[in-house]
């Protein structure tokens, strides 16, 4: 029952925040972000913040989860592909909203946590691989929409490469520990079209899988 009351409160404050698109509230008030957190961390699941998780990486702040996946604008028909699975919750909520999410992890032991949750979630519309994320996934391309959970320094190539014409992509660029934006890039005519959204802070995007 506290949690109830902490994830209405939680989407209060995301909708006087700017997230009003209802199908994006609506996703985030069905996913149990607790489930996605450590133990110590649980009665902060429905804080607006972003916590730790398992190697070094974090649960991003339930805003910024929000602001991106309202940014993407996911069509329930859609085909998406997300790159840094991480704890699963970012995926959970996209999966809500799109026919058929492809979600890539590097970490091995991160993605074998999220997959567990996804079973029990029965979000049977999630493929999930370890891999470099920064190729994307060529043999499922192209994508209506591509969303990039880790900071990039320019528009990696082969993920523009992989979006649909008038898809939308939408990812962190700057360096690490320096500024950072959330940019969206549009593809019209086989032409990509940047325009900045807001600040953020993610950990790099890495090329190449860790070695189990």
């Amino acid at each position: 029952m506290k949690n109830e009351a902490r994830k209405i409160r939680l989407i209060m404050e995301l909708r006087r925040s700017g997230v009003t698109d209802t199908r994006v509230l609506s996703a985030i008030e069905r996913i149990p972000r607790e489930i996605f957190v450590p133990d110590p961390f649980k009665d902060q699941a429905y804080e607006n913040t972003a916590l730790p998780i398992k190697l070094g990486q974090t649960i991003s702040q339930p805003l910024v989860v929000a602001s991106m996946s309202q940014a993407l604008a996911v069509g329930e028909r859609m085909k998406v592909l997300e790159i840094g699975t991480g704890s699963g919750y970012q995926a959970a909520v996209l999966a809500k909203l799109c026919r058929r999410l492809y979600t890539i992890e590097r970490h091995g032991p991160l993605l074998a946590g999220a997959e567990e949750i996804f079973k029990q979630l029965r979000l049977h519309n999630i493929t999930a691989i370890v891999a470099d994320g920064s190729r994307g996934w060529p043999e499922q391309a192209p994508f209506d929409r591509i969303m990039v959970t880790a900071a990039a320094e320019t528009v990696p190539e082969k993920l523009a490469d992989q979006l649909a014409e008038g898809g939308i992509m939408v990812l962190p660029l700057g360096a690490q520990g320096g500024d950072q934006d959330l940019i969206r890039v549009t593809k019209q005519d086989g032409k990509t079209r940047e325009e900045s959204l807001f600040p953020v802070r993610f950990v790099p995007l890495v090329a190449g899988e860790v070695p189990s």
